[in-house]
């Protein structure tokens, strides 16, 4: 049992089972102050793949993301005693912007705990929702750190402990988002695909589809940097990650909760290789109804996914709240059918869209780098742009350092192609070309250190 699982039952006993049946009273529970979210058909994606596409907007609830539900819905069942000795969470920023608008809605005392790595404008929002109730404390560079931290407060203190995905009771808030889109859908959906960090949301919605609609395909999506659940499916039990890319802070988690775990465990599956992916869980049946798989879907398609519903639906997706929609293009799904894309959040830092740029468009093979020796005499530029360069290609970075008594000076050159397909023949012109011209590998350290 996993340390927050173990300081909750010992402040408020044993905790309630994660069922349908207590899903649809955490959705009375939390009607008091969460409103519905909308679920949209989007045209584009419906049309790109055959099915009719709807998306649930949990980036418009009071916090931006579903975490609200699982926060609100464990603190308001607190005791007076527990509520009176305050709570204590770690969160990489969505659920503890949920805890710190529970806090101040109840009047509750609270201590937040996040990893260094969190976005400001998370912080900022955290601090916004809480106001004077909850205190806000930046630990570590995980959120395994951070979660470190909060557990020993509580031990220390008292205080109870908000997981922010490894409690029957947060799960089971997360779980009311099913509740809302099978009320909100036409017909039962064919597909639903939810986003894993933790494993709560993942847990609440598969353990209410099973039992309110069996029929219904499930898959959970993982950023490729910090696919926790489906190292733990493959070991038989949660397992840290060694290392993990916590661009997709929202659900970049080392460790999967203990509880999500036995959870999705049950919803059965095995293992399986894919073309372009190099492991998910899928049940025998793949894709067909009450199916279940496990994918996981790289940053830089994250990215391009997040750039594609602001600048076509107006969606602000964070990196975590774009990863259903982006597995939708890893995925064939059934033609007419319908398909559900869970939006999980919208808490994107404006300051972080250079970033997100660059890594669509080295995922969309249009950005590379080179170091190019260039002779040291007039002209050496221009003959590069003119016989290298394609028509359609750009120069988007040129760092280069005269160096006196050499006959040649190395330049790092930033390209971005006007296709992905005219690199075969960006590299046929540099080879025939006098000038030396090296391409950086992509997985090499130098490379990750530009992008």
């Amino acid at each position: 049992m996993s340390k927050s699982l173990e300081l909750a039952e010992k402040v408020s006993g044993p905790l309630p089972e994660l069922t349908a049946d207590e899903i649809d009273a955490a959705a009375k529970r939390i009607s008091d102050i969460i409103e519905p979210t909308p679920l949209q058909r989007i045209e584009r994606l419906s049309a790109r793949s055959g099915a009719e596409v709807y998306v649930k907007r949990e980036d418009l609830t009071a916090v931006r993301s579903y975490k609200l539900r699982g926060a609100y819905n464990l603190i308001v069942q607190l005791t007076p005693a527990e509520r009176a000795a305050g709570v204590v969470t770690a969160s990489a920023g969505n659920h503890a912007q949920g805890v710190a608008y529970a806090c101040r809605a109840m009047g509750i005392a609270g201590r937040i705990y996040v990893p260094t790595t969190t976005p400001k404008q998370k912080r900022d929002r955290i601090r916004a929702h809480g106001g004077r109730f909850v205190e806000l404390i930046a630990t570590g560079d995980t959120y395994d750190a951070a979660a470190a931290a909060a557990a020993a407060d509580v031990a220390r203190t008292g205080a109870t402990a908000v997981p922010p995905f490894d409690d029957a009771r947060t799960a089971a808030g997360q779980g009311t988002v099913a509740v809302e889109f099978l009320d909100q859908l036409p017909t039962t959906p064919d597909l639903v695909i939810i986003p894993v960090g933790g494993g709560g949301c993942l847990a609440g919605i598969g353990t209410y589809l099973r039992e309110r609609s069996p029929g219904t395909a499930i898959v959970g999506v993982e950023p490729a940097g910090a696919a926790s659940m489906t190292a733990a499916l493959v070991a038989g039990g949660p397992v840290t990650l060694p290392s993990i890319d916590p661009f997709v802070d929202g659900a970049a988690v080392r460790r999967i909760g203990d509880l999500p775990y036995r959870t999705v465990a049950g919803f059965g599956g095995r293992i399986v290789s894919h073309a372009s992916l190099p492991l998910l869980i899928s049940t025998e049946s793949d894709s067909g109804a009450g199916s279940f798989r496990m994918l996981q879907v790289d940053e830089g398609a994250i990215c391009t996914t997040m750039l594609e519903l602001y600048q076509n639906e107006g969606i602000i997706a964070e990196p975590a709240g774009a990863l259903a929609v982006a597995a939708l293009a890893e995925l064939t799904v059934e033609p007419g059918s319908t398909v559900v894309c869970l939006v999980s959040g919208g808490n994107n830092d404006v300051s972080r869209y250079g970033e997100i740029i660059e890594r669509s468009l080295v995922h969309q093979g249009l950005k590379h780098y080179f170091l190019v020796d260039f002779p040291q005499e007039p002209g050496a530029l221009r003959r590069f742009l003119d016989e290298v360069l394609g028509p359609d290609d750009d120069v988007t970075l040129f760092e280069y350092v005269k160096r006196n008594n050499r006959e040649t000076g190395a330049a790092l050159v930033g390209i971005e192609l006007g296709v992905s397909e005219g690199l075969k023949s960006l590299l046929e012109r540099m080879d025939e070309s006098p000038i030396q011209c090296e391409r950086l590998d992509p997985n090499s350290p130098a490379y990750r250190y530009l992008t």
